[in-house]
């Protein structure tokens, strides 16, 4: 198990996670096909074009599950319960076939749990970055996270 207990955490604290990931095409259309997403700007090359990106753009929703899960192994894998929200979700800049992405952590805020003695909430903050170092995504995410036993 490689995720942090909440004790581990502290305000301020930065991970620049060495996991990157190139999106390919495959990724974005079978993303797209499991969640039923029609949506041209994603799936249709030619309607692409006509848009102001000039071709398609990487589904937001797998961006934002992608700059999620590249953090797990750093900091959750093993030792969340689960997330308890996700805010100030954005897309700065669209996503190409063929960018690369890598994310930066921020431990943006803690406490321990009223209800449950052996959690602490977490607040995260990933920022998802392309090769061109532009910020393609943002998300503040809450984790339910286990102490470490006694």
């Amino acid at each position: 198990m490689s995720g942090l207990y909440y004790d581990e955490f502290e305000v301020g604290m930065e991970f620049n996670h060495s996991l990157t990931r190139t999106i390919t095409e495959m990724d974005n259309i079978m993303f797209c096909a499991m969640t039923h997403n029609p949506q041209p700007l994603h799936l249709d090359e030619e309607f692409s074009k006509g848009t102001m990106y000039g071709q398609r753009i990487v589904n937001s929703l797998f961006t934002l599950g992608l700059v999620i899960g590249v953090t797990v192994a750093e900091t959750t894998l093993g030792t969340t319960l689960g997330n308890l929200g996700m805010t100030d979700i954005r897309f700065k800049n669209p996503v190409f076939h063929g960018d690369t992405i890598r994310v930066v952590t921020r431990i943006k805020e803690m406490r321990e749990s009223k209800s449950r003695p052996d959690t602490g909430l977490v607040v995260f903050e990933h920022i998802g970055i392309n090769q061109r170092d532009e910020e393609v995504a943002y998300v503040v995410r809450t984790g339910l996270m286990k102490k470490r036993p006694a």
